[in-house]
């Protein structure tokens, strides 16, 4: 394996620290590298002084090539760097004098500790660039083929469509299963966004975590109502297919701003709820529109999704919103416990909240007296450009 340049340089401060030792003849660093003939070797790679000869040369050959190298020199110390039963290389000091202080060895092993870490996170980071780079490959890879069945059944569907002119019923299913189709074509063009490089240049800052990749983003705000039909028309089709009750929001709610990002909140709320509720138990989406203040400034909105199962135990009820953590009533059911806090991070991040209200009687008298409403609150819309 090949070393970076950033090793080599590493190397070269580390060795030239010793020009206050005159009595060092020379230092050698040697890695344990295959040979030309594909063999392992000890390989020379850098040296001490530097302006002695170019590596690899006669002066400082691979050990292989110099037996009188392997042969016991009271001027001679080797440096192993190693670590555990795995040889990475070694450091070969030659002195003019003798007997070797106590310091210059201590200050020698240093050295061979500091290449040895290096040359293993060189290594360990060489991997996981290949690593990288290979699933980067197969990423675009299923991108690209994922796209023709997408491409199937967008025509499909719209063929199905148009037979179906004039019966309402089936009609409304086959264009949800089209605006599904454009929501997982967004969601491929998300994960295709991601192999793109992020920016390393000078002043660069860190990047933040994303809580949704940017093609996901609405950029521009957006009227809700767009992104919650086909949420909807989802969960009434969900709700039919369980033989459960489901209840959807008398009004369409007026509001403007990341739509993408609250559709992803109520996506994973209303999966959550059709999933670990008890079969039978009834799911709604409840809408309620804020009053402004005196000034005429715009409301908040709170969309709260609830079931009517078992109400979420006193213990969980904070505890799964943390990331991995899934409650009771989700054991020995799929899920990686990722849904809620995600949705409240992006709650958060839209400048809302996502909070446990029990029962969902609490919101609304009409609402079961018994069961969850997760509620987010948005912030006032913001106002149309």
């Amino acid at each position: 394996m090949e070393v970076s340049a950033r090793f080599m340089t590493l190397l070269g401060h580390q060795l030239a620290q010793f020009a206050d030792r005159p009595e060092l003849s020379s230092l050698v660093v040697y890695l344990a590298l295959p040979r030309a003939d594909g063999k392992p070797g000890l390989i020379p790679v850098g040296q001490w002084p530097s302006e002695v000869r170019a590596l690899p040369a006669v002066a400082f050959p691979a050990v292989e090539e110099d037996p009188s190298l392997l042969l016991p020199s009271a001027e001679r110390r080797w440096f192993p760097l190693r670590r555990q039963r795995i040889l990475l290389g070694a450091l070969r000091v030659e002195t003019t004098q003798l007997p070797w202080p106590p310091s210059l060895t201590s200050r020698l092993q240093a050295v061979a500790h500091c290449l040895t870490e290096a040359l293993l996170l060189d290594h360990e980071q060489q991997r996981l660039e290949r690593r990288l780079e290979l699933q980067s490959q197969q990423l675009r890879l299923l991108v690209h083929q994922l796209r023709n069945p997408l491409a199937a059944l967008r025509t499909f569907g719209q063929l199905l469509k148009r037979r179906l002119e004039g019966d309402a019923p089936n009609r409304s299913l086959v264009e949800g299963l089209l605006a599904e189709e454009r929501l997982l074509n967004r969601y491929v063009d998300a994960i295709d966004s991601l192999d793109q490089p992020p920016s390393l240049g000078p002043g660069a800052a860190d990047p933040r975590p994303l809580l949704l990749p940017p093609a996901l983003s609405s950029g521009e705000p957006q009227p809700l109502q767009e992104r919650l039909e086909p949420l909807l028309m989802r969960a009434a089709a969900t709700a039919s297919l369980q033989g459960r009750s489901w209840s959807g929001p008398e009004r369409r709610p007026e509001w403007r701003g990341d739509s993408a990002a609250v559709a992803e909140i109520l996506a994973n709320l209303l999966e959550n709820a059709f999933r670990y509720s008890p079969e039978g138990a009834a799911v709604g989406l409840h809408c309620q529109q804020g009053e402004g203040d005196p000034e005429g400034n715009p409301a908040g909105l709170s969309l709260c999704v609830w079931d009517g199962g078992p109400a979420i135990g006193a213990g969980e009820r904070q505890a799964i919103f943390e990331r991995g953590v899934r409650g009771e009533r989700s054991q020995g059911r799929s899920g990686s416990g990722l849904g809620l806090a995600l949705a409240r991070e992006l709650a958060r991040n839209l400048g809302g909240e996502l909070r446990l209200v029990q029962p969902p009687s609490a919101l609304d008298p009409s609402l079961p007296p018994e069961g969850n409403a997760f509620c987010l609150e948005l912030p006032p819309a913001l106002p149309s450009a």
